[in-house]
């Protein structure tokens, strides 16, 4: 497993590991698949504001909130080999098998797709066992600690 641990001192840092961190995953595309970034981490642990730096760094102009009420958003990014940015948020899911009635297995298949998914550990059994995980601590009250984590694949991302 290949890993990487960042300290941010600020929601600004945490936004600018986000945006830092899809720079570098665009640059350098995964395969024949969507690439699904898996977010974990208590309330208030900033996964959200790291969706947010890396929603900016794709290139994506609209405001990033989570999608709790509605479970996903589809944002398009424009310019690159990726199409689409995936935003799910599942807290609120019950089981996996409410993100395949949303078509996740569709969405998945998609190299052109970016999914990022908040609380993925609520429906881990179908979390692609080579996502990208990130395991979001607070530290402190602005300060955090982000693992960025993947298993080995044919070539790692971090």
């Amino acid at each position: 497993m290949s890993a990487k641990t960042i300290i941010s001192s600020s929601p600004r840092m945490t936004r600018k590991s986000g945006a830092d961190f899809a720079k570098y995953l665009i640059n350098n595309p995964l395969g024949d698949k969507a690439l699904v970034v898996a977010l974990i981490g208590d309330l208030g642990s900033g996964k959200t504001t790291l969706l947010q730096g890396f929603a900016r760094g794709l290139g994506v102009k609209e405001k990033i909130l989570s999608p709790t009420f509605i479970i996903f958003r589809k944002l398009e990014i424009k310019g690159l080999y990726f199409r689409f940015l995936y935003h799910f948020d599942c807290y609120r899911i019950g089981a996996p098998k409410d993100l395949l009635a949303l078509g996740w297995k569709e969405i998945v298949k998609n190299p052109q797709n970016i999914i990022v998914v908040e609380w993925a550990d609520r429906v881990s059994k179908i979390i692609p066992k080579n996502a990208v995980r990130v395991e979001l601590r607070r530290k402190g009250e602005c300060s955090r600690e982000i693992k960025l984590k993947q298993q080995k694949t044919a070539r790692s991302v971090i």
